[in-house]
């Protein structure tokens, strides 16, 4: 029975990563049972369990880590550079079978590098937002950390998706997210919609010659994650 469960899971997992295979998972559920790992903007490195995360809309407010020494410290967004949180539950099965992810890729900006280290592990990163004309410094999940020296997409939490699973009164991140946080360059980063895309196309991608070479059926919502990879891979500037 164990047997026919873990399969039946194994079957929707590989399902839900289908569309967007190259990026990484949404942070559904973390654990406090594996050490996370907290770089300040001061260059201050923490160790520690991450008790709690407040959130306000979907964005992270908040963030409790219990250190080393058993002293809990609250952190707000904008003392966070970057960290790596540890999945729990289905999301570390989702992470293992979806991030068998290439550790192998050239990295190209101290971002990726640091993201590889730890591999299986949520990354969050601190980016500049540009929400309703006003900038905001945000502290948001990276979902394509190995491949971002040209573009960063950062998971919006507020995404409507194209489908997904519900499993146990808990839903399974699945299909094609409606929207991300996009940050192109040195760029404060948007949110980009699937209904806005074809209009986004040349300020993201700079009409790319190897991307419509490699995508002459089209540039559709569906395989954002593959531009995003091959645009990144690409000589294009």
């Amino acid at each position: 029975m164990k047997n026919l469960i873990l399969s039946f899971l194994l079957c929707l997992i590989s399902f839900s990563t289908f569309a967007q295979d190259d990026f990484m998972d949404e942070a559904i559920r973390i654990t406090d049972e594996k050490d996370s790992y907290i770089t300040l903007m001061d260059g201050t490195e923490l160790v520690g369990r991450v008790k709690d995360l407040d959130r306000k809309k979907g964005l992270l407010e908040e963030v409790t880590i219990k250190l080393e020494d058993g002293k809990k410290k609250k952190l707000k967004p904008e003392d966070i550079k970057y960290m790596y949180l540890p999945p729990s539950g289905l999301s570390k099965y989702i992470n293992a079978v979806d991030k068998a992810t290439d550790i192998n890729k050239m990295q190209k900006d101290a971002s990726n590098s640091k993201a590889m280290m730890r591999p299986g592990y949520f990354y969050f990163e601190s980016s500049e937002v540009l929400l309703k004309k006003k900038k905001l410094t945000l502290l948001l999940q990276m979902m394509n950390p190995s491949f971002s020296s040209k573009i960063k997409v950062f998971n919006d939490p507020y995404a409507k998706e194209t489908m997904s699973v519900g499993i146990g009164g808990m839903t399974m991140a699945g299909g094609d997210a409606k929207s991300y946080y996009v940050k192109v360059g040195d760029e404060p980063a948007f949110r980009l919609y699937k209904k806005n895309y074809d209009e986004e196309l040349e300020h993201l991608y700079q009409s790319c010659p190897a991307l419509k070479s490699q995508f002459s059926d089209g540039m559709f919502w569906s395989k954002f994650s593959k531009h995003v990879l091959a645009y990144d891979q690409s000589d294009c500037k």
